[in-house]
């Protein structure tokens, strides 16, 4: 597999290239490798599709991207990083780039041979799809609730299947946001997606605020293996399920709560979850019927105002201090949210006696 630079475009081929250059560029989090070549010979990947419908290809999200070039020898290069599957963030480099061999690289044999094993890691290619918003509404402070129309995209509707699936979203040019589903895959069956999306200026999540009722977005297939709720039964064998979430983490959480965990038929189902104060907790309004449920509802509030009396300061901080695991072995747990978090739970957790594998994430 090789990607190639005409005058204005990469595009990927899967026949083995001519050798002018060819490039390896490794990152601590994530590796993705390239094999650069000058010749022109293939027909260019288009940069958008002509129509909405069906889906259509575009760059994956964990492999490799297309990169606009004013000639075959001034390259803005796309670097996609990875740090877990179905995630990646795509940095511009610019770097003049010759013909020759100048930079001393690894042998075209050797870079084919590594893309072709990124390729065997990242298959999944990213496809998009054109659909309406259809409603738009404050969730809270700086945080919006958004609805898509789906009902005329079945795969789209029969591609959500788990809860803790997420997707890319853009609108126009705007560079692809990763987003959580919200709603449960029941939803998706009746034509529509929820998501949970925080307002920051200048990044397509603050783009996606600012849209009203009709516009139109774009969405990628549903991507992630979302959790896998297997290893929480059956119910008898696990009677504690923790629940963890910060900010919009809560998002595949509540889709989670609302696809249905048997939480009544459990002994112990608790939902920690965290959030800078009561103005930026989303899905307030759903803690009822989350506790009828049987779920136990814990806030936990970082920066609250002199009238909370409830928990303060960090999720994982709060569960230390009452833990009270029954059967530490059989105890299922869900986490979603700020990275340091999840990762202060599993040690904590593990120290506890949790199995591994009972710690389950969305990606």
């Amino acid at each position: 597999m090789a990607m190639h630079a005409t005058n204005k475009y990469f595009y990927i081929s899967s026949s083995p290239p001519p050798p002018p250059v060819s490039l390896l560029l490794l990152f601590p989090m994530a590796a993705t490798y390239f094999s650069l070549n000058t010749s022109p010979s293939h027909s260019r990947l288009p940069s958008s599709p002509s129509s909405p419908s069906p889906l259509h290809p575009s760059p994956s999200p964990c492999c490799f991207l297309l990169a606009r070039t004013t000639s075959p020898h001034n390259l803005n290069v796309l670097v996609c990083m990875a740090a877990f599957p179905g995630l990646c963030i795509g940095r511009a480099l610019r770097r003049s780039v010759k013909s020759s061999n100048s930079w001393g690289l690894i042998s075209s044999a050797r870079a084919r041979a590594r893309v072709s094993s990124a390729q065997a890691v990242w298959k999944q290619e990213v496809l998009w799809t054109e659909a309406p918003v259809s409603d738009i509404a404050p969730a809270g402070e700086q945080l919006f609730h958004l609805v898509v129309d789906i009902s005329g995209n079945r795969e789209l509707m029969q591609g959500y299947t788990k809860a803790g699936q997420y997707l890319q979203l853009k609108v126009g040019n705007s560079d692809p946001a990763f987003m959580s589903i919200a709603s449960p895959p029941s939803a998706a069956l009746k034509g529509y997606l929820e998501f949970l999306i925080k307002d920051v200026e200048g990044v397509t999540a603050g783009i996606l605020c600012d849209l009203g009722k009709g516009d139109k977005i774009e969405l990628s297939q549903v991507l992630g293996r979302g959790f896998n709720v297997g290893q929480i039964y059956p119910v008898e064998e696990f009677p504690t399920v923790l629940l963890f979430a910060t900010g919009t983490g809560i998002s595949p959480i509540r889709a989670l709560l609302e696809s249905g965990i048997k939480a009544k038929d459990r002994r112990d189902v608790r939902l920690y979850y965290g959030a800078r104060n009561l103005q930026r907790m989303a899905y307030q309004d759903k803690f009822q019927d989350w506790e009828n449920l049987g779920v136990r509802i814990l806030p936990v509030l970082s920066q609250p105002d002199d009238k909370w009396d409830g928990e303060q300061g960090y999720v994982q901080v709060a569960f230390s201090k009452s833990k009270a695991l029954i059967k530490p072995a059989h105890t299922g747990v869900f986490l979603c949210g700020q990275k340091a978090m999840t990762e202060e739970l599993t040690t904590l957790l593990l120290a506890e006696g949790v199995r591994k594998e009972k710690i389950l994430l969305n990606f």
